[in-house]
C-alpha cells in the first residue's frame, strides 16, 4: 500500500487528506488503519513522537463512529491541554466533510459550563485531559457510559505525570466492551500494566524498536562548567543562525529565568510553562509556530503540545530527572522526514546519564565542543553573506538608488562589501573576541579527569533530612551548581554524597570547624574499603557557628549562610540573578 486510497477509508475522509496535501502514509499509519478498520479490537502501538500518530487513531475512529447519533462514542485522553487542542484541531481537518461532526475538547483553564454546554449539543467525539475529565464526570457533566472507542495518546507521558489514578477511574465509567487503543512513544511497566488491566489481548504494533529514539534525530553533547551552562547556550544558538528550536529545563523557574536572560540579551525567545495562563500559552504558541520566536524555553510537561515539523534543534539546558523523557524531548525534532539535532550541555557528574540514555535510545552521543567566539564570528559571517547572495531583489528600492549610488560613488567594490559585512561580524567580533573557553576537558584541569570523591558526613534522617534538603545544604553551603553534588544516599544518622575531584577541598576546609545549633558537623573522605580518611584531626580550633540555618530541618529555596562577599559574589555570576526581559542587541 503506497497511497491513503489504498487503506480502505470512507471518501470524505479520503477528500480531506487530498485536501492536506498527504500522499504517502507513514510507517504507523501503514500498520495501524488497515488492522483497526478491519477488526474490533484492542490495540497497543508504538512509534516515536512526529510519526503521525493522530492519523493512525483519528481516521479510524472517524470512519467507525455514527454522524447521525448524538451519543458519545468515543473518548481520547491526552496527557497536556496543548496535545488536547492539537488533536482536537487535527481531527477536526480529518473530519471536515463529515456533516453533524461535533468533537469537544476538554481541559483544565477554560470554562467548565461552556464545555459541558457543547457536550450537551451532542459530541460525538471528546478529546480530554484526565483531571478536568474526572472532574466533568464527578460533577456528571459528561456521559462515557456509551462510548465504543477509548484512545490513550501519549500514555507513557501520562503515566509520568502521574495520572494512573485518574485513567483508572475514568475508564471505570466505561463500558468493558468497548475497544481501547493505547499509542505511545516507549513501553515503561507502568503501560505495560495498563495493557494488562484494561485491554483484552491486544493487537501489538511497533515502529522501529521500542523505547529507541528516531533514526532522523543526530545526539550530541557538550562538557561545560556548572557555572557555564548559560553560556554555552548562548554560543550553541550563535553558532546555529539560523536555529529554530526547543530549549528544556527541568523546572519552571528555570525555564522563566533562562527565557528571560535569553530576552535581555536580544534573542527571539520565550517561555512555556505551567504558570502561563492558557491564553498566554495560546500566544507564545502561536508566535513559534510563526517563526517569531527562534527560541522556545519550555518544561517537559508544556511541550507535550508542540507539534511544529520544522524544529531544527532541540537542546536539553538540563538532563530531565526520569532518563526516558529524554525520548520526548528529541522527537520534539527530526518530525515529518525532517532531520534534526538533539543537543545536551552536561558537567562532568552528568557523563554516567549520557551513557544510560545510550542504552534506552540504541544510538550513540558524539562529543562536540563549544564553538570559540572566533568560530561564531565566521559562522555569522558567512550566514549572512548567503542570505545577502540568496536575496531577492526588490525594486521598489530603485527610486532610491541615485542617493545611494552618490553616497559610494568613491567607494571601491571591495571597500563596500567589507563596510557592509563589518556592520553584523562586527558586533559578534566586540562580544567574543575576549570570550573564555568553556569546554572542561581544555581549561579546568582536574575537572577534566572525571575522578568522583565519595564523602561522610554525620548528619542523616533523624537530623530532619531527605536526600534532597541534604543535597541543598551542602550545594548552598560550598556554593556549589546545582549538578555539582550526587549519589547523596541519606542513613539516619549519617550520609554520604559525591563531588568531582577538582571539588574535594571545599567541603574538607568548610566544614573543618563547622557547627550546626551547637553541634560539630564532620565531613570526611571514604575510602574505597569502607574506611574513612578524616578531614582535619588535632584539636579544633574556635568553631564558625551557623545555628539558624536548621529550623525543623533545612528548608529548600534561599541563600543559606556564607560570607555577605561570597553572597554578593554569587548573586552577580549569574546564578541568582533574574533578568527583566528588554529589547536589546547583544553586547
Amino acid at each position: 500500500m503506497n497511497t491513503f486510497s489504498e487503506l480502505g477509508l470512507q471518501s470524505e475522509l479520503l477528500e480531506a487528506i487530498n485536501d492536506m496535501g498527504f500522499i504517502t502514509p507513514s510507517d504507523i499509519q501503514l500498520k495501524t488503519i488497515p488492522l483497526l478498520l478491519e477488526n474490533e479490537t484492542d490495540l497497543v502501538a508504538l512509534a516515536q513522537t512526529g510519526t503521525g500518530k493522530t492519523a493512525a487513531f483519528g481516521f479510524p475512529l472517524l470512519h467507525k463512529i455514527d454522524i447521525s447519533s448524538r451519543v458519545t462514542q468515543g473518548l481520547i485522553l491526552a496527557p497536556t491541554r496543548e496535545l488536547c487542542l492539537q488533536i482536537t484541531n487535527e481531527m477536526q481537518l480529518y473530519g471536515k466533510n463529515l456533516k453533524g461532526l461535533n468533537i469537544v475538547a476538554i481541559y483544565g483553564g477554560a470554562s467548565i459550563t461552556e464545555q459541558a454546554n457543547q457536550i450537551k449539543r451532542g459530541a460525538q467525539i471528546i478529546v480530554a485531559t484526565p483531571g478536568r475529565m474526572k472532574d466533568m464526570i464527578g460533577r456528571k457533566m459528561v456521559d462515557i457510559s456509551k462510548i465504543e472507542y477509548s484512545i490513550l495518546d501519549e500514555a507513557d507521558e501520562m503515566l509520568n505525570m502521574g495520572f494512573y489514578e485518574d485513567i483508572t477511574d475514568i475508564l471505570s465509567f466505561t463500558p468493558q466492551d468497548k475497544s481501547t487503543w493505547l499509542f505511545s512513544a516507549t513501553m515503561p511497566k507502568e503501560v505495560a500494566t495498563i495493557a494488562k488491566d484494561f485491554m483484552h489481548q491486544p493487537q501489538e504494533v511497533t515502529v522501529g524498536a521500542k523505547n529507541v529514539g528516531s533514526s532522523n534525530v543526530s545526539h550530541e553533547f557538550y562538557l561545560v562548567g556548572s557555572r557555564d551552562r548559560y553560556e554555552a547556550l548562548k554560543r550553541l544558538a550563535d553558532a546555529n543562525p539560523d536555529i529554530f528550536s526547543v530549549v528544556f529545563c527541568r523546572t519552571k523557574r528555570d525555564t522563566q529565568k533562562v527565557a528571560e536572560k535569553l530576552i535581555e540579551d536580544g534573542y527571539n525567545a520565550s517561555a512555556l510553562h505551567g504558570d502561563l495562563s492558557q491564553n498566554q500559552r495560546d500566544l507564545v504558541m502561536k508566535s513559534f509556530r510563526n517563526k517569531q520566536i527562534q527560541m522556545l524555553v519550555a518544561t517537559d510537561v508544556a511541550a507535550r503540545g508542540i507539534d511544529v515539523d520544522e524544529i531544527t534543534h532541540v537542546i536539553n539546558y538540563q538532563l530531565p530527572d526520569e532518563i526516558e523523557t529524554y525520548t520526548h524531548r528529541s522527537g520534539r525534532t527530526g518530525r515529518a522526514g525532517k532531520t534534526g539535532i538533539s543537543m545536551v550541555i552536561i558537567t562532568k557528574s552528568e557523563l554516567r546519564k549520557i551513557k544510560h540514555i545510550e542504552k534506552i535510545i540504541q544510538k550513540s552521543f558524539e562529543e562536540k565542543s563549544i564553538p570559540s567566539g572566533m568560530e561564531i564570528c565566521e559562522k555569522q559571517l558567512f550566514s549572512l553573506a548567503n542570505k545577502v547572495h540568496d536575496t531577492q531583489i526588490n525594486h521598489d528600492i530603485d527610486s532610491y538608488l541615485p542617493k545611494i549610488n552618490e553616497l559610494f560613488e568613491s567607494t571601491s567594490k571591495e571597500e563596500l562589501i567589507k563596510k557592509f559585512f563589518s556592520v553584523e561580524f562586527s558586533r559578534f567580533y566586540n562580544y567574543y573576541q575576549k570570550a573564555p573557553e568553556l569546554n572542561v576537558e581544555k581549561s579546568r584541569g582536574n575537572e577534566a579527569t572525571g575522578e568522583s570523591i565519595r564523602f561522610f558526613i554525620n548528619v542523616g534522617r533523624k537530623d530532619g533530612y531527605d536526600w534532597m534538603k541534604l543535597k541543598d545544604f551542602i550545594r548552598d553551603m560550598l556554593q556549589l551548581g546545582k549538578e555539582d553534588v550526587y549519589k547523596v544516599d541519606v542513613l539516619d544518622t549519617f550520609s554520604f554524597f559525591n563531588l568531582d575531584e577538582h571539588n574535594k577541598n571545599k567541603p574538607l576546609e568548610f566544614f573543618k570547624d563547622f557547627k550546626l545549633e551547637g553541634r560539630f558537623i564532620n565531613v570526611e573522605v571514604t575510602e574505597n574499603k569502607g574506611q574513612r580518611k578524616s578531614s582535619g584531626g588535632g584539636k579544633r580550633k574556635k568553631s564558625r557557628s551557623f545555628d539558624k540555618f536548621k529550623n525543623d530541618g533545612p528548608k529548600k529555596g534561599g541563600n543559606r549562610g556564607g560570607s555577605k562577599s561570597k553572597r554578593k559574589d554569587k548573586k552577580s555570576s549569574g546564578e541568582f540573578a533574574l533578568s527583566r526581559p528588554r529589547r536589546s542587541r547583544r553586547k
